[in-house]
């Protein structure tokens, strides 16, 4: 049996079958249950996951690996299969390693936001950090799905701040990419004075690129090396408004390129009232108190004469504001930029903030250049309008990545996942702006639930390649199939 199986490695009480425990796995923020997984099992350690994917491999089982908590927002986690099992990775939730010397950290996937930031503060650093993560999320799967971080003058690749790893493949070889491959173990590595910090390797190849944004598809994280930054001593926030999206965007392109510090990204007012509301009402009536369009900057400072420095990166500021028609506030209604600050340092209050306004939440993202965006805007505005959904629950968020040279731009589409009515519309506005955004030159770089279909058709050498990688590191294709190009309709028998 394969409840037996599974016994024999992590022991009776980590190998879950029940009904309610298994609805974590597969609901998401419209609160639709999806077909369940027969079983969910969570390994303590590398050791007896490499003996799970073995046994999969033998039984030609699907694995879903799954390092959050719930809600599982994306889809990524829920099984294509039958009888696919959940590998629950949050029983390894070590913290390996902080050393502050080098800035870097080593964690487990099982580690969440706001328990490395609680650790990395005690030794004078913090985590970068992406826009109010949700509380139960995996700081390893943030950094494998590539979430932005707010900090793109110290975003330097797609795959930061992620640097060395230990991937368990689909064929439950193990390998440690960079500088960690060894052959010594860590413990040896560090009694040298080796830190994990570069991830290239081993020989002439990166395989944390294998790994990065591919859904748990080729092999599965069991620890990684992060970089991380020194906690300012001084930090001052501001809003900049103008008339319109465009000199917003101008500047965002100006800071980005001379390399400002700290936090740069753009959000329109129902993102931020969102973000600082606490229900529905405290949203709504910041919402239309708010402007429409803001930059959102703030000026850090460490290291020697902190205050020197935030003082000369405001009086900068501040110049770059007059000179772009724009307007400096150091609060926006109710919300004091500080405030807001502190709030982007840590995960997001339950609820999550994007399920305060009206319970459920859809997301459209892509990566663009920021010259773009306004017309994405308009197009998502404009079909949002034509489908009669209400004006002013359509949130956006637009962050500058790799020091400018393009951009993360999101639409968040907020509804009540209660109204069957406008559940269907909101799904049929996601699957038609996806389709005439790409048409439009929108990369979708992540592409999740139904969006494969449309990111892979102009793109069919990419998905033949991305195959052939699967063949080698997943030859039987247990890990998480049908996500991405890695359909069952490929002539490939995944489940016997």
């Amino acid at each position: 049996m394969v409840e037996n199986g599974l016994e024999k490695i992590v022991g009776k009480e980590n190998v879950l079958s029940g009904a309610e425990e298994l609805k974590e796995y597969v609901e998401g923020s419209d609160n639709t249950i999806s077909k369940l997984p027969h079983y969910a099992v969570r390994p303590a350690d590398t050791d007896e996951l490499q003996e799970i994917v073995r046994w999969a491999n033998e039984k030609k089982i699907p694995l879903v690996p799954v390092s959050s908590g719930p809600p599982h927002l994306r889809g990524d986690t829920i099984p294509e299969s039958d009888n696919a099992v959940i590998v629950n990775l949050r029983r390894m939730n070590r913290i390996l390693r902080v050393d502050p010397s080098n800035r870097v950290t080593i964690v487990e996937p099982g580690v969440t936001f706001g328990e490395l930031q609680a650790e990395l503060v005690k030794a004078g650093m913090c985590a970068y950090m992406p826009l109010s993560p949700r509380s139960t999320k995996s700081v390893l799967a943030s950094v494998l799905e590539r979430d932005p971080i707010l900090m793109p003058g110290l975003h330097f690749d797609s795959t930061d701040p992620m640097l060395c790893a230990e991937i368990v493949f689909g064929t439950g070889d193990k390998l440690r990419t960079g500088e960690a491959a060894g052959p010594d173990t860590l413990e040896e590595q560090w009694e040298i004075g080796k830190a994990q910090i570069s991830p290239f390797g081993p020989t002439q190849m990166d395989p944390q690129r294998l790994i990065s944004g591919a859904q748990g598809t080729i092999g599965i994280v069991t620890w990684m090396s992060l970089k991380c930054r020194f906690l300012s001593e001084l930090r001052r926030a501001f809003f900049l408004t103008g008339t319109s999206l465009e000199p917003l965007i101008e500047l965002t392109y100006y800071l980005t390129r001379i390399r400002f510090t700290g936090n740069i990204f753009i959000l329109n007012n129902v993102n931020l009232a969102c973000l600082v509301g606490k229900d529905s009402r405290e949203i709504a009536a910041l919402r239309d108190q708010l402007p429409e369009w803001l930059l959102f900057v703030t000026c850090e400072g460490y290291g020697p004469l902190p205050d020197q420095k935030v003082r000369y990166l405001e009086a900068d500021l501040s110049e770059f504001a007059e000179r772009y028609g724009l307007k400096i506030h150091n609060n926006l209604s109710s919300v004091k930029a500080d405030n807001f600050a502190d709030l982007l340092s840590k995960p997001s209050a339950e609820p999550y903030w994007k399920q305060r306004m009206k319970g459920g939440f859809r997301d459209v993202f892509f990566l663009t250049t920021l010259g773009n965006t306004p017309k994405f805007s308009s197009l998502v505005s404009g079909l949002a309008q034509q489908r009669g959904f209400p004006a002013g629950y359509t949130g956006v968020y637009i962050q500058p990545v790799a020091q400018g040279t393009s951009c993360h731009c999101e639409f968040d589409l907020y509804y009540d996942n209660a109204d069957r009515e406008e559940a269907e519309m909101v799904n049929k506005i996601e699957i038609e702006a996806v389709d005439q955004l790409e048409e439009q030159g929108a990369f979708f770089s992540r592409p999740y639930g139904n969006w494969p279909d449309i990111a892979y058709r102009r793109a069919a050498d990419t998905a033949d390649m991305q195959r052939k990688v699967k063949d080698i590191f997943d030859p039987n294709w247990i890990l998480n199939p049908g996500k991405l190009c890695f359909k069952r309709s490929l002539n490939k028998e995944v489940i016997s």
